[in-house]
C-alpha cells in the first residue's frame, strides 16, 4: 500500500519513498521544558505519534527512527528557574525546572497514548554538534562574527550560486516580506535586519559553553541551531520527514532548513516537511486572557487520555481543530462502546480500509468511517471483532481491559460497584417473584445514583442485567 504525504515545502501531496526503507527517519520538534504543555502541544504529539505508528506498520518497528527533541536551554527556562528556586545557583535551578517539566510532559503525552520516540535528545547534550555546524557556516561565508555573536545571513544564502534552496521557500515569503512583517531583534552589530543569531554571549550566571568561531567569551546557542544539530546527530545530513506545528514554519523551520542546507551544501534537509494545524477552543483562539487556555494536565483531570486523543484525531491533522465539549463527550461515548465490544478481543490484524485511509496523508476522517463500518461487522463476527480491536490498538487505543475502563468510569463517579451489584441482585430477585413495585423502586434508587440498567439476554438465552454510569 503506497504512502502519500503532503510536503509543506513543495505544496503537494506525493508518494513517500524513504531514503532507506530499512531506516526510515522522522524528526519532530518537541517541548521547551519550562511549564506544563498546553493542548496545542498535545495535538502535535498525537499527530506525529500517529505518523510514527503508520510508518512502523508499513516498514516494521525496528526500521523506523523517531527523534523528538527537548529544548532545555532558553530564556523562558531561565526566568522560571529564578522564580521557582530563588537563592539556588541558576544552573542548578535550571536543571531542577527542566527535569521536573520534562517528566510532566512525558507523563502527559503517555496518557494521550503516545509511544516513546526512539530518541529524545536534549539540546544541552549537543553543543559540540552546534559548534561544528556554526564553524561550517562561518567558513562557507553564510555566517559572521560580530560583537561576540555569530549571525546567519539569509542574504548570503540567496546570493550563493549553488544548489541551495532560496531562503523563504518553506514559508513562501520573500526577504522583503519578512522584513516588513517579521518580529526581529534590531541590533547595531547586524549587517541586515533578517540576520538571525546562531550563538550569543551568556550573561553572568546563565548556562554557558566555550564559543565557536574564535570568540573568546563563553556563550550559548540560539534556538534554531539546536534542532539542526540534534537532527544531524541522530538522523544525518538529510532524512525523510521533519514535523511540527504550523506555527513553527517561520521562523524556526525556515531557519533550520537554511542552516543545515548551507552547512552541508545540500538542496534539502528533509524530503518531506509535515505540519499540523492550529487548535482553537469553542471557535475562539486559545488565550490566557480569554480564560480558555488549557494544559494537557487540566484536561486529563476530567477525561481519560484516549478520549482526548480521539477528539484530536477526528480532524485531519493539517486542518484547524475546533476543540469543543460536545466533541469530547461524543469521543467518550464512542470509546465506551469500543471498549465494551472489543477491549478483550485477542489476535486480529489492522483493517486494510483503515490502513489505506491513513496511508493517504493520515486521512483520519476516512479512517473513522472505516472504523464505524468495522464496528458494525464486529458485533456479529469474532474475527471482525479481533480485527477491530487490532486496528484500535494500532491507533493508540484500548490500552486497558473492558473491566478497567468501566471501573475507571465507575470510580470517577464515586459509586460503589459492589453496592450497585447488590441492588441489581435484589431487583432480579424481586422481578423473579413478580414484585414489580420493589423492582421499580430499586431501579429508581439506582437511577438516582446515576446508574443506567440494561436488561437483555446472555448467550445462554437467560435474562441478564448490565449497568453503566449515565
Amino acid at each position: 500500500m503506497q504512502l502519500r504525504f503532503y510536503d509543506t515545502l513543495t505544496r503537494e501531496k506525493r508518494p513517500f519513498e524513504p531514503i532507506d526503507p530499512k531506516n526510515v527517519r522522522l524528526y519532530a520538534c518537541g517541548p521547551t521544558v519550562y511549564d506544563f504543555a498546553h493542548i496545542g502541544n498535545g495535538r502535535a504529539a498525537i499527530v506525529f505519534d500517529l505518523l510514527f505508528r503508520v510508518l512502523r506498520h508499513h516498514y516494521g518497528a525496528e526500521h523506523v527512527t523517531y527523534v523528538r527533541n527537548i529544548t532545555d536551554v532558553d530564556d523562558k527556562i531561565n526566568v522560571r528557574a529564578a522564580r521557582d528556586y530563588p537563592g539556588v545557583p541558576l544552573n542548578e535551578a535550571i536543571r531542577k525546572v527542566t527535569e521536573e517539566t520534562f517528566q510532566q510532559y512525558q507523563d502527559d503525552v503517555t496518557a494521550l497514548g503516545c509511544l516513546p520516540p526512539t530518541v529524545q535528545p536534549r539540546a544541552t547534550e549537543h553543543i559540540p554538534e552546534m559548534r561544528a555546524i556554526i564553524e561550517k557556516l562561518v567558513a562557507g561565508g553564510f555566517a559572521y562574527v560580530a560583537e561576540d555573536h555569530v549571525l546567519f545571513s539569509p542574504q548570503a544564502m540567496n546570493a550563493a550560486d549553488t544548489m541551495l534552496p532560496r531562503y523563504g521557500a518553506l514559508a513562501r515569503r520573500s526577504l522583503d516580506e519578512m522584513i516588513a512583517g517579521a518580529r526581529v531583534d534590531v541590533a547595531p552589530y547586524k549587517r541586515d535586519v533578517t540576520d538571525f543569531v546562531l550563538w550569543k554571549p551568556s550573561k553572568p550566571g546563565e548556562p554557558s559553553w566555550p564559543s565557536p568561531a574564535g570568540i573568546t567569551v563563553s556563550g550559548r546557542p540560539g534556538w534554531h541551531i539546536e534542532c539542526s544539530a540534534m537532527a544531524w546527530k541522530h538522523l544525518g545530513e538529510r532524512f525523510d520527514i521533519h514535523g511540527g506545528g504550523i506555527d513553527l514554519v517561520f521562523p524556526h523551520h525556515e531557519n533550520e532548513l537554511a542552516q543545515t542546507c548551507c552547512a552541508f551544501h545540500a538542496d534539502r534537509m528533509a524530503n518531506f516537511w509535515m505540519h499540523n494545524g492550529f487548535l482553537q477552543i469553542e471557535s475562539e483562539k486559545m488565550s490566557k486572557s480569554l480564560g480558555n487556555f488549557f494544559t494537557i494536565r487540566d484536561l486529563l483531570a476530567d477525561w481519560p487520555g484516549e478520549v482526548l486523543r480521539l477528539t484530536m484525531l477526528k480532524t485531519h491533522y493539517r486542518s484547524p481543530l475546533d476543540w469543543t465539549l460536545k466533541s469530547v463527550e461524543e469521543s467518550a461515548r464512542m470509546l465506551d462502546d469500543w471498549y465494551a465490544l472489543a477491549a478483550d478481543a485477542v489476535g486480529g490484524e489492522p483493517a486494510a480500509a483503515a490502513v489505506e485511509a491513513l496511508s493517504d496523508d493520515l486521512n483520519t476522517a476516512q479512517m473513522l468511517a472505516a472504523l464505524h463500518a468495522l464496528r458494525h461487522q464486529a458485533s456479529a463476527s469474532e474475527k471482525d471483532r479481533a480485527d477491530f480491536a487490532a486496528t484500535l490498538r494500532m491507533l493508540g487505543f484500548l490500552s486497558q481491559t473492558a473491566a478497567e475502563w468501566k471501573g475507571r468510569k465507575q470510580q470517577a463517579s464515586g459509586v460503589d460497584p459492589a453496592r450497585v451489584e447488590s441492588l441489581i441482585a435484589e431487583r432480579t430477585a424481586a422481578r423473579a417473584r413478580k414484585d414489580f413495585k420493589e423492582s421499580d423502586r430499586i431501579r429508581d434508587e439506582l437511577a438516582a445514583m446515576g446508574v443506567v440498567l440494561k436488561d437483555g439476554r446472555g448467550a445462554d438465552g437467560k435474562s441478564v442485567t448490565t449497568w453503566e454510569m449515565a
